[in-house]
């Protein structure tokens, strides 16, 4: 009922309006959301990166069927690359590639992508392609293997996600093409017959497939704002020898901040995933729905964070 509530309220375009004028709604989406303009998230990363951190930043929004609206998300992306190079920025972008036209047609978005990644590859800088709903990832690897990896190893990756059972076979594939991976754990609702329902098991392959891409892969960004895991990663890799330079740890914007500080402090590395955009409220609403202890989730690091600097 929670997670129906959500995705119905994802949709009110009037409740939207509502809510963009609302003082308390944009000053709870500003923790998590870069404000709405290129501008805002590029003195989001400017501060992140006087603190010593790096930034993927994504322009949000997804499910595009209008070819106009993917290419023009495509155009946006290109002053995006500029404006982070023109500000001398440490960051990247992570794309949808529904966004830029996967569900019009593939010959579509490999034009808008590769675009892209041109610009990309101008800058010597890096596009990450976001993985989404379990009904696109296989389209999602045959799509980066077969069309853009071949031309742009450097300056293209992917993401994987734990919760997702084939994902020991998809990064043992990935050490073997030397691609560059995102780890995450994953915030879409699937079913068992593809994604473990069990955290434990989730937590189990992220940890066994994060030290496999760590000894094996090509500089990984293991996102997780879990401490134990990160201690335990952390720990691992110092007793196999395996530096800061070999790896990164990857956050949400707004989301334990305590840690992401404690994490240079310990002398790893540290990127931010940040969002922005006018889409925040749906971006919001359906991160909620897709996984409703999301909700928990962040409300209950904020409570700690609180807590923590009283």
């Amino acid at each position: 009922m929670l997670r129906s509530g959500l995705i119905w309220l994802s949709r009110q375009k009037s409740i939207f309006r509502f809510v963009k004028n609302n003082g308390f709604a944009k000053k709870f989406a500003a923790r998590f959301v870069a404000g709405e303009s290129i501008e805002t998230a590029c003195a989001a990363v400017a501060a992140l990166n006087a603190q010593g951190v790096t930034a993927s930043l994504d322009q949000l929004g997804e499910s595009v069927t209008n070819e106009a609206e993917a290419r023009e998300t495509g155009r946006k992306y290109l002053r995006l690359l500029d404006e982070i190079a023109a500000r001398k920025l440490d960051a990247n972008v992570s794309v949808k590639l529904t966004a830029l036209g996967q569900d019009i047609a593939d010959g579509v978005c490999e034009e808008i992508t590769r675009s892209i990644l041109e610009r990309a590859k101008q800058y010597g800088t890096f596009v990450r392609l976001d993985m989404e709903g379990s009904d696109y990832t296989q389209r999602t690897l045959d799509f980066f293997a077969q069309r853009l990896f071949p031309d742009y190893p450097e300056n293209v990756g992917i993401v994987l996600q734990s919760m997702m059972r084939r994902t020991p076979q998809d990064a043992a594939w990935a050490n073997e093409k030397q691609c560059r991976v995102r780890l995450c754990k994953g915030a879409y609702l699937e079913p068992a017959a593809v994604a473990f329902p069990d955290k434990r098991d989730v937590d189990r392959t992220f940890v066994e497939c994060a030290k496999s891409l760590i000894a094996h892969g090509k500089y990984p960004g293991l996102a997780t704002h879990d401490p134990a895991i990160i201690a335990e990663i952390s720990a691992w890799a110092k007793a196999n020898g395996f530096g800061a330079d070999r790896f990164e740890y990857q956050m949400l914007y707004g989301v334990r901040r305590d840690l992401q500080e404690q994490i240079v402090r310990d002398g790893w590395r540290m990127r931010i995933y940040v969002p922005y955009g006018t889409q925040w409220y749906p971006y919001l609403m359906r991160r909620m729905a897709e996984r409703p202890a999301n909700l928990w989730f962040i409300t209950g690091n904020v409570l700690r964070e609180m807590l923590k600097s009283r």
